[in-house]
């Protein structure tokens, strides 16, 4: 059997340093900002001033070949350096050399199939974040491909559209790995959504926002659990602007970091309309005054700068755990010009089933998320009391089955937050009471804050084989908060 241990000496044998001297866990939320220790002393970060920067647009994967409803791409897994900082190379691990990581847009019904060839000097796991795709396929932990060495991973795309995302998923290495730069935007429409007078093109925006820590080098700084990456990146950038018109943008908001809790908003206190979560559109849009993502969460909104004049500056600003002065600021939209905009913003989006009349569950199951908080140097995450281990089977579940699965954060400052593999599921609760409007969707992610319990709704009706479920904050999982199930 693997034990933590020994897969962690494995892991750093290969040259990751994983774990270093005095590492205290916990999570970036407003309830464990006193669970870490503040560390030693550091020299300022070399980040530019708010704004200097302007936002990138995150690059769009062209398929080799598109034939027979199947679209092939292939992409190196590489170190390269990017210009996050002015004037600075700082090292970071990427697809094919893209920081931010890539996007690829695909259909439902079309197949995908990407060939990833791993240039690291360690090993790599690709997961379809938010796919109901073949075990094969879908980046286990566990299920690595060696250095010099190719994995072909086949996505069917039956599901419906959604804003996915694909990452790296070696265990005890996926933290720092998606920490470094492994991640890239996976956009799945189908006839529905390419229906809708959404805006399209150039006014439809990915944007990953993620918190990171500089040396005194300009070099990505890591450790497991470090609550001081205070610079804010908005694709790759830190804190930058990015130029619109004044008509309606969407924008595909994904929250990248490791740890931290995103609440957002925009400065002039005009709502956020989302109109999209994990899983893809919601039933109908919902004003939304503070936007909160928790690591590996997505939401689609859309924003209005029609009511702006040319020459406003609109600030994203963030209000989740951390000092204002720091983490406060996200990104400035720069209001530069006037456009056409025949997009609108539908009353109904989709149809959703009402909780009533979800699929009667067969099973009920009870799943507690828990982490050591007793200041130890090298603490552990739990599901169910035990840590990781990739020989045993923690869940089995019949393919076709609903279940409904309460999710409880059993500790006392750490926030956490719940992934499953291979399936979307509807919050029915939280915290006993039923599920607000922006969770009302289909989702894969939901955050469980300290002593907290959700109650989801999951219908596992994808594949037969093994997946895992896990915290997504990825220095959570990396300590052991995961668990495999087996649909069969």
């Amino acid at each position: 059997m693997i034990t933590r241990r020994s897969a962690l000496g494995g892991a750093l044998a290969a040259g990751l340093p994983l774990l270093a001297p005095g590492l205290r866990a916990g999570g970036e939320a407003h309830a464990a900002e006193a669970l870490l220790p503040a560390g030693p002393h550091r020299a300022q970060d070399p980040v530019p001033p708010a704004f200097t920067m302007a936002m990138p647009v995150p690059r769009v994967l062209r398929p080799l070949s598109s034939t027979g409803g199947l679209d092939c791409y292939e992409l190196t897994i590489r170190k390269a350096t990017a210009e996050i900082l002015p004037g600075t190379a700082t090292e970071v691990l990427t697809y094919d050399g893209s920081f931010p990581g890539p996007v690829i847009h695909a259909r439902s019904g079309r197949r995908v199939l990407v060939r990833h060839r791993n240039g690291l000097d360690m090993p790599a796991s690709v997961h379809l974040h938010g796919g109901s795709v073949p075990p094969s396929s879908d980046g286990n932990p566990m299920d690595v491909f060696a250095p010099g060495t190719s994995r072909t991973y086949m996505y069917t795309n039956r599901q419906s559209h959604a804003s996915l995302w694909f990452h790296d998923h070696a265990h005890h290495m996926e933290a720092e790995h998606v920490y470094r730069g492994l991640s890239g935007m996976y956009l799945l429409t189908d006839d529905l959504e390419q229906s809708l007078p959404l805006p399209k093109g150039r006014y439809d925006v990915p944007v990953t926002i993620r918190d990171a820590r500089f040396d005194e080098h300009g070099q990505l700084a890591y450790t497991m659990g470090d609550r001081t990456r205070t610079t804010i990146l908005a694709n790759g950038r830190p804190t930058p602007h990015f130029e619109v018109a004044a008509r309606k943008y969407r924008f595909r908001l994904l929250n990248g970091s490791n740890l931290r809790i995103f609440a957002l908003s925009l400065s002039d206190g005009t709502p956020l309309t989302q109109i999209g979560s994990d899983g893809g559109l919601l039933e109908r849009p919902v004003a939304v005054p503070v936007l909160t993502l928790s690591p590996g969460e997505r939401a689609d909104v859309v924003i209005d700068f029609s009511r702006h004049s040319v020459g406003t500056r609109l600030v994203l600003t963030n209000t989740g755990p951390g000092r204002p002065e720091q983490v406060g600021k996200v990104l400035r939209f720069d209001v530069v010009r006037t456009a056409d905009d025949p997009s609108k913003v539908p009353h109904v989006l989709r149809d959703l089933p009402p909780a009533s009349a979800l699929p009667k569950a067969a099973v009920t199951r009870h799943i507690e998320l828990s982490m050591d908080e007793d200041g130890r140097p090298d603490p552990r995450g739990f599901i169910n009391g035990q840590m990781y281990d990739p020989e045993r089977v923690d869940t089995t579940v019949a393919f076709g089955s609903s279940e409904i699965w309460n999710v409880t954060n059993a500790n006392k400052r750490a926030s956490h937050n719940f992934h499953l593999h291979l399936v979307q599921f509807r919050v029915l609760e939280r915290g006993g009471r039923p599920a607000g409007p922006t969770e009302a969707g289909l989702k894969d992610t939901v955050r469980v804050m300290p002593g907290e319990t959700v109650k989801l709704h999951v219908t596992f009706d994808g594949f037969r084989g093994d997946y895992v479920y896990h915290c997504h904050m990825l220095d959570h999982s990396a300590m052991g908060m995961m668990a495999n199930f087996r649909v069969r």
